[in-house]
């Protein structure tokens, strides 16, 4: 504690711009790692695969290619599985050397994931003295950087980071000032448009009976999908005529990185029949707790929690949460912190819990484990299954927080104002 006072004594004596530029060294110091590592270092045929695959249907558009028949290079040859609005918005990707893309798609994701710990932690970062406000964001950051999901964001170049933030924005009350003249419902419907797994929100709207968010959000991408189907009829036609029902777009639905409920029963059984009708029943069971958590968390004001808890509840139910599908759960580790973690001390631990849980790469240790025949194959399963099993803790625990802190009313910690 002594040395926490020295050096809050040293930074109070600091100027503004100071204490900026020693968070923004210690946020890069943090992001050095992961750039070194699947940037600098890591193998050319395995590089931002997924900018890689966004960049062919920005390509493909230009000249008037089917987007839906072209692949990204060997050894991966994936297809586009996404909207084909998602594709318009790739365009840029295509207008520049793919080495480029992978540096500006990566900075992009790192921005993102900032700004949902800006805006997710808010309320915490509310309560540190203005002299520690930068450094602590940054050490908040820090850690989320390194989590398996982000990580994996980072690796493959993917698009979740930019989802989470948008509906973050959109159903964070108080409204941050960024996105104050925005109707509510109209990021979560940008959202869907890139995307058919936020609409999930939809559902959350109305469950809420919150009505004119649901019809804004839907006819956001309704508009969004139609203006796109008139720039782009053919690959309109294709995505909703077909891509969209072909699972085997989506990759192995049976492997390691499929960390949803269906993934995991697709790995341990039972299958067929039984097992499309237990992963209807827990997806079911699931989604019953998960809207209703998420309900009451919108009724007691507790919008981060309500979203994280809507994010993670989709990645559980969808057929198809690859790892890095789990970015929900930066904005689910900043709901369990709440505003004064140091005073309701369950709540740090908690939320340690589900940081450290992420911060390993407990499925790929599982197929190491598995890897060795002669060892036990139970461990091995467990931890191969171990991002599923993170998603049901963290959903537990977000669960036990509303009980024991929100719904007694020991949190009311609505009035600072948000960050702009």
């Amino acid at each position: 504690m002594k040395a926490i006072a020295t050096m809050g004594g040293w930074l109070e004596r600091r100027a503004p711009w100071q204490r900026v530029a020693l968070a923004a060294v210690l946020v890069l110091l943090a992001l050095t790692p992961a750039i070194l590592r699947y940037l600098v270092f890591w193998p050319l045929d395995q590089w931002q695969v997924d900018v890689e695959v966004y960049r062919q249907a920005g390509e493909s558009i230009l000249p008037g290619r089917p987007i839906y028949e072209a692949m990204a290079g060997a050894p991966q040859l994936l297809p586009f599985t996404y909207p084909p609005f998602a594709g318009l918005l790739a365009l840029p990707l295509a207008l520049m050397p793919f080495g480029a893309a992978g540096w500006v798609w990566t900075f992009a994701q790192v921005a993102a994931t900032t700004a949902i710990v800006w805006y997710a932690g808010w309320q915490l970062l509310e309560r540190v003295p203005v002299w520690w406000r930068a450094v602590g964001f940054a050490l908040l950051t820090a850690p989320m950087r390194w989590l398996h999901p982000v990580n994996d964001g980072i690796r493959f170049g993917q698009v979740n980071a930019f989802l989470v933030l948008l509906c973050l924005l959109d159903l964070r009350r108080p409204r941050p000032g960024l996105v104050r003249r925005i109707p509510p419902g109209v990021l979560v419907g940008i959202a869907m448009a890139i995307k058919l797994t936020p609409g999930v929100f939809v559902v959350h709207y109305l469950v809420c009976r919150r009505w004119k968010e649901a019809a804004t959000a839907v006819g956001t991408a309704v508009a969004c999908t139609v203006g796109t189907w008139i720039v782009l009829p053919q690959a309109s036609f294709a995505f909703w005529g077909g891509a969209l029902q072909d699972p085997a777009r989506l990759g192995p639905n049976a492997g390691t990185a499929n960390q949803a409920i269906r993934g995991v029963l697709l790995r341990i059984g039972p299958s067929g029949t039984a097992g499309t009708v237990l992963w209807l029943a827990l997806a079911l069971g699931v989604g019953v707790v998960g809207f209703w958590l998420a309900r009451r968390f919108f009724v007691a004001g507790e919008s981060v929690a309500e979203v994280g808890t809507v994010g993670l509840m989709a990645c559980l139910i969808s057929p198809v949460a690859w790892v890095h599908h789990y970015h929900w759960i930066v904005p689910v580790i900043f709901a369990l912190l709440g505003a004064a973690p140091l005073v309701q001390r369950p709540r740090l631990y908690a939320a340690g819990v589900v940081t450290v849980w992420f911060l390993c790469r407990l499925p790929w240790w599982g197929i190491s484990w598995l890897n060795h025949r002669d060892w036990p194959r139970l461990p091995g399963r467990l931890l191969q299954n171990a991002g599923m099993a993170g998603g049901v803790v963290a959903l537990g625990l977000l669960l036990w927080m509303y009980r024991r802190y929100v719904r007694a009313g020991a949190d009311s910690i609505h009035e600072p104002t948000p960050p702009r």
